[in-house]
């Protein structure tokens, strides 16, 4: 009886160790994470483009580029089409952390970052390599300062360049624009910019402005060549103009809570390979809008220059007229790219 008392006591604590074994290994895999164990991290990108833009395919280099230098240890499924709804919305989820990466124009982080608004002033930069230099310089460390505060990590930045206008009659000189009405987005230096044109910026969601341009609620818009031609704007609106007003970064921005979910030894191949994908982005933009301006003129749009120092000295005495005035250490870094790079 002993003996079999002795057994039972020593089958017992067996099962007890092989439970508390168990279970210590499922919580050192819970605080470790699914690539230490050799899983797969998924991270869910929200972007408010669809398919067929060079933005979306900048995600997807993005994402293959990941996939890449991470061998497979690392994905990103692209939720495209503003599924996850628009750009702030995103970008709230991702800083709240409910969502891994957002993207947004730069002039949606405004919203949370007010410093970035001197991005929004019109003619800014003179070339893309300006504005490249900015954000991949001085901006774009004061830009992660101030992102680190609201708990996001700024991985990059793709963009949809400089902005052109479309219209319905031509526009070749700045006194064509007295009178026109122009969409803009809800941006006080866009708008003061047309103003000091003498055209009538009016506000609204991008989705509208077919119709609006349709009915004659407006008779022009701004966007990326590009986008005149995606959109189908070039039915109404017959005249491009070179006007190179304002320059449209979209910032790719990773929650704290997705970040640290990346093993160390992952974190620079995983930067690596998101800077190779938004460089892809870019050069996908300027053969998109190449593209566009081949087809734009075989679809009976006409294309004009425009004197631009007579546009930037109207929105230089505006921005002065209403004090627009920007945190010095920005100002300060803005100006040096503006000496320093050509």
């Amino acid at each position: 009886m002993k003996r079999i008392f002795a057994s039972l006591i020593v089958f017992l604590a067996a099962v007890s160790f092989t439970f508390a074994a168990g279970g210590q290994q499922q919580q050192q895999q819970k605080q470790s994470g699914p690539a230490a164990g050799g899983g797969t991290i998924t991270f869910k990108l929200a972007m408010v483009d669809n398919e067929k833009t060079p933005y979306f395919k900048g995600a997807t280099k993005i994402a293959d580029e990941v996939s890449k230098a991470t061998n497979g240890r690392i994905k990103i499924d692209i939720a495209p089409g503003g599924a996850l709804g628009g750009e702030r919305d995103t970008l709230e989820l991702a800083i709240n952390g409910d969502l891994d990466i957002a993207t947004a124009a730069n002039s949606v982080c405004t919203n949370f970052i007010p410093e970035m608004s001197i991005l929004d002033q019109a003619y800014l930069w003179t070339n893309a390599n300006q504005a490249h230099a900015a954000v991949d310089g001085k901006i774009g460390d004061l830009i992660q300062a101030k992102a680190n505060g609201l708990g996001v990590h700024v991985l990059g930045y793709m963009e949809s360049g400089f902005r052109n206008v479309f219209s319905v009659k031509p526009i070749k000189a700045m006194e064509d624009f007295r009178g026109v009405k122009i969409r803009t987005m809800q941006n006080q230096y866009h708008m003061a910019a047309f103003e000091a044109f003498g055209a009538m910026p009016t506000p609204m969601a991008a989705g509208e402005q077919f119709t609006a341009l349709q009915q004659g609620a407006i008779n022009a818009a701004e966007n990326a060549v590009s986008n005149c031609w995606n959109n189908g704007f070039y039915e109404i609106t017959k005249n491009i103009t070179w006007t190179n007003h304002a320059f449209v970064y979209i910032l790719i921005v990773m929650s704290d809570k997705a970040w640290k979910k990346i093993p160390s030894d992952l974190v620079q191949p995983f930067l690596d390979a998101v800077k190779r994908g938004y460089e892809a982005e870019r050069q996908y933009l300027i053969e998109e809008n190449d593209g566009a301006v081949v087809k734009l003129k075989n679809a009976g749009v006409t294309f004009y220059d425009i004197n631009v120092q007579d546009l930037q000295a109207a929105y230089q005495a505006a921005a002065k007229a209403k004090g627009f005035k920007f945190d010095p250490a920005w100002e300060a870094a803005v100006q040096d790219v503006q000496k320093s790079v050509k």
